[in-house]
């Protein structure tokens, strides 16, 4: 059985299974709650992509696990495969069997440590009492020896006033507020535009703006394709997005976009007819 003292705040992350956030959720679970906790609660599932179902041996486990929610997810989202969890969701069932983590000899061996480990909790209360001693005792030796804790989350960090998820979450947020603008309101200048999404920079900006032209240059092209197949389409987001694409693509003032056809010609080659059949229907 693992011990619980470098548990949540201490642990760290380690090499995870390839790019599955379930898998890398499952390896380092008993790890990073603790055996009692991993003894009772399971990772089994993963709900549109941030939401990490946890199976529980009763709905008192459930209720009180919960209140530790945001430490758990903290835990997690220090792997990248798992980073990009934010939330859990509790529920009852029959846990599989796990591994035994017993040593050569025979008995409970501390995987890290090779001494003894501590017996398991006797009550769900005791195994919840020392997974919080531990993640205090942790926070307290990192604020001792000069540690800060994250502005947004409150995870140690080693310097900076935010954690690295957190800052990816920001980088996130921004990206797709840009994203949401050039979509639907592609004549926005890039002043304009960075004056509404706070703290984003001309380079940013000018890299979400191709990729976003590359994107739906792409999506036009499967859309043709599509078409020719006779395959349903998304005619009014196409339209639109070929709409946007002309726009953020040649800076045109919106007024003269259905007046100067050669413009619109240039910008969309050789899907132009494609998207005057779409725009017509």
């Amino acid at each position: 059985m693992l011990r619980l003292d470098g548990v949540l705040d201490g642990w760290r992350p380690k090499p995870g299974h390839g790019s599955d956030p379930l898998l890398a959720a499952r390896a380092v679970w008993p790890e990073l709650v603790g055996a009692d906790v991993a003894r009772a609660a399971q990772p089994v599932a993963i709900e549109r992509d941030q939401t990490l179902i946890v199976l529980t041996t009763s709905s008192a486990w459930s209720h009180q696990l919960a209140f530790l929610e945001p430490e758990i997810v903290r835990g997690l989202r220090a792997l990248p495969e798992t980073r990009a969890l934010t939330r859990l969701r509790f529920r009852v069932g029959k846990l599989r069997a796990r591994p035994s983590s017993r040593g050569a000899a025979g008995g409970p061996r501390n995987a890290s440590e090779g001494v003894p480990a501590e017996p398991p909790a006797k009550t769900l209360d005791d195994a919840l009492a020392r997974l919080r001693r531990s993640v205090e005792r942790t926070r307290a030796a990192h604020r001792a020896g000069g540690g800060t804790f994250c502005a947004l989350c409150e995870a140690p960090v080693e310097t900076g006033p935010t954690c690295s998820p957190c800052r990816e979450d920001d980088e996130r947020r921004r990206s797709f507020a840009c994203e949401r603008l050039l979509f639907e309101a592609p004549w926005l200048t890039p002043e304009e535009v960075m004056g509404v999404v706070d703290g984003l920079d001309a380079a940013s900006y000018d890299g979400i703006r191709r990729r976003l032209l590359r994107s739906w240059w792409d999506e036009l092209r499967r859309a043709r394709a599509l078409h020719k197949l006779r395959q349903p389409i998304d005619r009014i987001r196409l339209r639109k997005l070929a709409s946007s694409f002309v726009l953020l693509e040649t800076r045109i003032d919106p007024n003269r976009l259905e007046m100067d056809s050669a413009v619109r010609v240039n910008a969309l080659g050789d899907l132009y007819d494609f998207v005057r059949e779409i725009e017509q229907t």
